[in-house]
């Protein structure tokens, strides 16, 4: 189409009119057969070099500065006349006033005349208003060749010349020295077409909001996020047969029980907010390959979207700051993590996404960031557990560590379900929101089945945090079989009850206890005894005939933070449960070792971990 045109152009360009002398000085012939040519720069230029030779040929010497004044003529007239945008194929007219905006791009009137705002067409098309926070951005449509093109931009950014010189990474014709003019049109345009331009609710994260429902299953609404979450957001979709992913699903369930759990946290993750409960961790380990908890993970995924690794999964591979801005976005559905080893382990930390609350944190102006927030669960994968020994009650409570063994694989056929669930997802999560959502009588129905559930599991000895998570995941599967599936096989309580951490199990103190008692074993023979202190190396302390083990303060403080433990914490606990020996208001003893007198911790040891084949001698002790 445009070659044709261009052909067109050229053919006019040979058939030059035999101006006259007259038609120079006393019409305007020449100077409208030169400016038809105004939309080709390139054509223009060549067609005054052709009239200027016929007008030299009849004695007119200034063609080129009278075609000039007739430019600056033609653009008083029309800044003395309403102007509208003139581009092609535009999604509907606005108003500009003084400003000239066309296919050859928009000018701007200056001290110095008529300036560049931007080499092509650019024009707001749509208002976008944040459910969320408020805030309002603003839609920009642009021409670059023949294609239309949309960005989402915030307000601070066209409003600053220093700011919108970023669309550029976008596409948009901008640079420094055209920003300017740039900013003040597309205020200019906006402001005199606030009533023609449209305005829409727009949000930022996913999950539920009151009175809209539960994005991003709202049409009506307009994402206006990050970009680096659209993936993520296009990831929660359909794609398929319901009945084929459904068929699939039960199969995954009937073989495996960590996969009924897996499958159940990922739609548990709707019911936190629901029932007013803390976000919690599923995570699946196996120090061995081909158990399947990538596809059980997958499995979970589809429930919501696209279970391809990369689109709604993510690696560990982030940082903490990426981690929780990811949780913010997703807000109500659950978070997807593969991959424990791939990341820095220091950089994960379960008690700060556990939290649901990120870090408050400055920003260039000096005021605070908006802290992010959320309310979903957290289902991780790796090739170890997601807990260590030294971390703190805290993230105990709120991981329900689940470990696959070899011998038993999470998922039969990998390799088919994976096929299944690639080409068929995203049905359930959006049924169940809908019946979810559908009344208050609903929701009410949920949280009386996650309260007796709650209050059952709390009669074991696990801990109420425990009990929380246990109880959403055991609602949530009964809800899913009962709406989705159409399915009586819910999970038990005995299912997942082995999966909980005792109360012993979650205690920092009792875990910090069991290790220093390990640590003593290992490393006897740096102990005095009644026999005498070693011959050579260091000494670490001495066993008492009392029952306690004598450890050097500085040894024992040097000891217990090299696992991750807080040595004042621990000796808080000891004292508090008798088990150690303290002077007074101290936590220590003074003990002569070797001669010297030094500050000991003076540690008990329980009766029931040394029996006749043990390592100490009753008499060295």
């Amino acid at each position: 189409m445009l070659e044709v045109t261009n052909i067109e152009v050229e053919n006019k360009l040979t058939e030059i009119p035999e101006f006259t002398a007259d038609d120079f000085l006393k019409s305007l012939a020449p100077f409208e057969f030169v400016y038809s040519f105004h939309n080709n720069k390139f054509i223009e230029t060549r067609a005054i070099q052709l009239v200027s030779q016929v007008a030299q040929s009849c004695k007119i010497r200034n063609f080129k500065s009278m075609y000039d004044d007739y430019l600056r003529s033609i653009r008083q007239l029309h800044e003395d006349m309403v102007h509208y945008t003139e581009f092609e194929n535009q999604p509907f007219q606005l108003l500009c006033g003084d400003w000239q905006a066309d296919n050859t791009g928009i000018y701007g009137a200056t001290s110095y005349g008529m300036e560049l705002a931007c080499p092509h067409p650019i024009m707001p098309v749509q208002r976008l208003v944040n459910i969320d926070t408020g805030e309002e951005k603003i839609k920009l449509a642009f021409q670059k060749g023949r294609r239309w093109r949309e960005i989402i931009a915030e307000k601070s950014v066209i409003s600053s010349a220093n700011k919108i010189v970023a669309l550029s990474n976008q596409g948009v014709g901008v640079t420094s020295e055209n920003a300017k003019l740039l900013v003040r049109f597309l205020s200019d345009v906006e402001n005199m077409n606030y009533d023609i331009i449209p305005e829409a609710y727009s949000f930022s994260r996913l999950g539920y909001f009151k009175g809209e429902g539960f994005v991003p299953y709202v049409d009506k609404l307009v994402f206006d996020g990050d970009l680096n979450f659209r993936t993520i957001y296009q990831s929660v979709s359909q794609k398929g047969k319901k009945t084929v992913w459904k068929d699939e699903i039960k199969k995954v369930r009937k073989y495996s029980v960590p996969a009924k759990i897996v499958i159940a946290a990922s739609i548990a993750s709707v019911l936190v907010p629901v029932c007013n409960a803390q976000v919690f961790f599923t995570h699946l380990w196996s120090s061995t390959s081909g158990t399947g908890k990538t596809v059980a993970l997958m499995c979970a995924a589809s429930v919501w979207g696209d279970p391809e690794l990369g689109k709604y999964i993510q690696t560990f591979n982030s940082t903490q700051v990426g981690q929780e801005r990811y949780a913010a976005f997703l807000n109500h559905l659950p978070l997807m993590i593969d991959e424990l080893q791939l990341g820095n382990r220091d950089r994960f930390s379960v008690y700060q996404l556990s939290e649901g609350v990120g870090r408050t944190r400055g920003n260039k102006t000096g005021g605070i960031d908006r802290t992010a927030t959320w309310a979903n669960s957290v289902i991780t994968t790796g090739e170890t557990p997601i807990i260590r020994q030294s971390d703190g009650a805290g993230a105990f409570n709120r991981t329900i560590d689940i470990e696959c063994s070899s011998s038993e694989k999470v998922i039969e056929n990998g390799q088919q379900t994976t096929q299944v669930i690639k080409n068929n997802y995203g049905f359930a999560g959006k049924e169940f929101v809908s019946l979810l959502y559908s009344s208050e009588d609903m929701q009410e129905l949920v949280r009386a089945e996650f309260a007796a559930l709650y209050k059952q599991l709390c009669k074991n000895d696990t801990t109420e945090k425990q009990a929380m998570a246990a109880a959403l995941i055991l609602t949530a599967d009964k809800f899913f079989c009962q709406w989705i599936l159409g399915s009586d096989d819910y999970l038990s309580a005995d299912d997942i009850s082995k999966h909980l951490a005792t109360k012993r199990e979650v205690s920092v103190g009792e875990r910090g206890y069991n290790y220093i008692c390990d640590w003593i074993a290992t490393n006897q023979r740096r102990f005095e005894t009644r026999q005498g202190a070693p011959e050579n190396g260091e000494i670490y302390g001495k066993f008492g005939d009392d029952g306690y083990v004598y450890i050097i303060r500085s040894v024992f403080k040097k000891a217990v933070e090299a696992e991750g433990y807080s040595e004042k914490s621990l000796l808080s606990y000891f004292k508090e449960n008798g088990l150690i020996a303290t002077r007074g208001k101290n936590m220590t003893k003074g003990k002569r070792i070797n001669r010297t007198l030094v500050e000991c911790v003076a540690l008990k040891q329980r009766s029931d971990i040394y029996d006749e084949e043990d390592v100490f001698d009753e008499e060295l002790i």
